[in-house]
């Protein structure tokens, strides 16, 4: 049985997550002053006591954590692909694509398996397996340490590697968006590396229409320097207005 001490630190935790939606194991070991073990334990006992869900670097409040990359593959099919079609046709010939992890930029990589020539940086395992198969293509993965719930690598590591590429073209994926706009994500690593993707070149976010109202954690940086957004549905306001304030091009797919 857990001791008193640590009950308490549990009542305090779970009520951080409610106020919050989220919590890292970083913030919650400085705020009681104990080990980053005893809170990732913490956070294991909580999530067999369906509190919360384990998430890369902390915990999420339980419904909030992003669903497995097999699940929301299946999540709105035609209208991420037809996004990977618009998508792709916006990358040059023997052109150089940051391409991100997730469900949306897997249709862009689908689309851009029946070019040659390009070279593709990508943090998406499933990406790299299916681009790296097109003769003449040159593929780079950036490195650090893999998600399996995305399937993709995340982490300092992999931020840091963003950084030594020049690019075209990225596509950026989002968790969703926050109620002035803002893109955001379901952990602090996928936002902090999205916020490194949107800084390599042009860029634009893909967001099917799934996203537009789904409220995430953490906000993602930087997105002063992305060019556009890529729908496969107009937004309604005061989104579209947000983005429109922000002379962000909006690009509808066609389906």
């Amino acid at each position: 049985m857990p001791r008193p001490l640590a009950v308490r630190r549990h009542d305090e935790i779970v009520r951080r997550l409610r106020a919050a939606g989220s919590v890292t194991v970083g913030e919650l070991a400085a705020a009681f002053g104990v080990s980053h073990e005893t809170i990732r334990r913490d956070l294991k006992l909580l999530a067999d006591q369906g509190h919360l869900d384990v998430v890369h670097g902390g915990a999420a409040r339980r419904g909030v954590m992003e669903p497995a990359l097999s699940q929301r593959e299946g999540e709105n099919a035609a209208g991420k692909a037809a996004i990977g079609s618009t998508a792709a046709k916006m990358v040059p010939e023997t052109g150089t694509v940051l391409l991100d992890s997730g469900s949306t930029t897997h249709a862009i990589a689908l689309e851009l398996a029946a070019r040659r020539g390009l070279t593709i940086c990508t943090n998406s395992l499933i990406n790299a397996a299916i681009l790296c198969r097109v003769p003449g293509n040159r593929v780079f993965m950036l490195g650090g340490e893999i998600d399996g719930n995305d399937e993709a690598v995340l982490g300092i590591d992999a931020v840091t590697s963003v950084a030594n590429f020049r690019v075209d073209i990225a596509f950026v994926g989002v968790g969703g968006f926050a109620e002035d706009g803002g893109p955001t994500d379901y952990s602090r690593s996928a936002a902090e590396m999205r916020g490194a993707m949107l800084c390599t070149g042009r860029s634009y976010f893909v967001a099917d229409k799934t996203k537009f109202d789904r409220r995430t954690a953490f906000r993602i940086p930087h997105f002063d320097r992305c060019a556009g957004v890529i729908v496969d549905e107009t937004p309604g306001d005061p989104l579209a207005a947000y983005w429109a304030g922000r002379n962000l091009e909006l690009i509808q797919a066609r389906q």
